[in-house]
């Protein structure tokens, strides 16, 4: 009977994550809009920035030489602000449509998928969701992405998922052993996506509290967590494992020691349509 309450209990939390994903997707639909209205804008005040550097230049002869230094400091100043202004639009449009992506994805619907996109994205996404849930969480997070990393056909949202899945396991390990030791521990979480042997390589390391011997065995069992009730479900390796072996035909390894940390190396192979 305690069992059957157990996995009760799971389910229901499972339902309301589900009900959360439709909310997520539809305050990510409402945001893309406004979005897109600074992201236009940005780019039409450049315009506009254009026209009148060139305005003042065709007029420089009227300006004394200290207002055209004040001018010329203030149309470098718009410039730069309009470029942060929309890049970081852009950026935040790139998140939304993946969180679109994760939500409404077509079951199944294999895309080009740049594996060095996602994971960058979804690293950060995780590391945002922990900084959130915990203000004082701070990890050195290390990057080492293949550059012209070869696109390959598989289903965006749920690598997006095997990526996040993982990444919060090692923010949740480093911040665990950083309750432990304090602050003379310093965490640390290293990402390298690469190709190899026609595969595209992700491994996400992290020297975080590790793992002994009973988790190793059970890690991808259905409703086994080590994180306490409401903080996990025991449903993200085992979907992980499913989408990197089963959906594209990869691999999923980890290796890890109790008390120095964990890494976990899925690879899929490189297929193109």
């Amino acid at each position: 009977m305690d069992q059957i309450e157990q996995l009760k209990e799971k389910l229901q939390k499972q339902e309301k994550l589900a009900s959360l994903g439709i909310l997520s997707a539809g305050i990510a639909h409402e945001i893309q809009n406004p979005l897109n209205f600074v992201i236009n804008f940005s780019k039409m005040s450049v315009n506009l920035i254009k026209d009148l550097t060139e305005i003042v230049e065709d007029n420089e002869d009227k300006f004394s030489e200290e207002d055209r230094e004040d001018l010329e400091d203030i149309v470098a100043d718009l410039k730069e602000n309009m470029a942060k202004i929309s890049e970081h639009g852009e950026r935040a449009i790139s998140i939304i449509q993946g969180i679109l992506l994760i939500s409404r994805g077509k079951e199944g619907e294999r895309l080009p998928t740049d594996m060095r996109k996602i994971t960058k994205e979804y690293v950060w996404l995780a590391y945002h969701a922990m900084r959130a849930k915990n203000k004082s969480f701070n990890v050195s997070i290390h990057e080492e992405y293949e550059d012209n990393l070869p696109i390959t056909v598989a289903i965006p949202q749920d690598m997006s998922r095997a990526v996040l899945n993982i990444t919060n396991n090692a923010f949740y390990a480093v911040w665990q052993r950083q309750e432990s030791e304090g602050e003379e521990f310093k965490p640390e979480v290293t990402i390298k996506v690469y190709s190899h042997d026609e595969n595209i390589c992700v491994s996400i390391a992290d020297n975080g509290v590790g793992m002994p011997e009973e988790v190793k065995q059970r890690l991808f069992e259905n409703f086994f967590t080590t994180k306490p009730i409401g903080q996990g479900t025991g449903l993200g390796m085992g979907i992980t494992r499913d989408i990197i072996e089963k959906e594209h035909g990869g691999t999923l390894t980890f290796d890890s020691t109790e008390g120095k940390g964990t890494i976990f190396t899925f690879t899929i192979p490189i297929k193109k349509r």
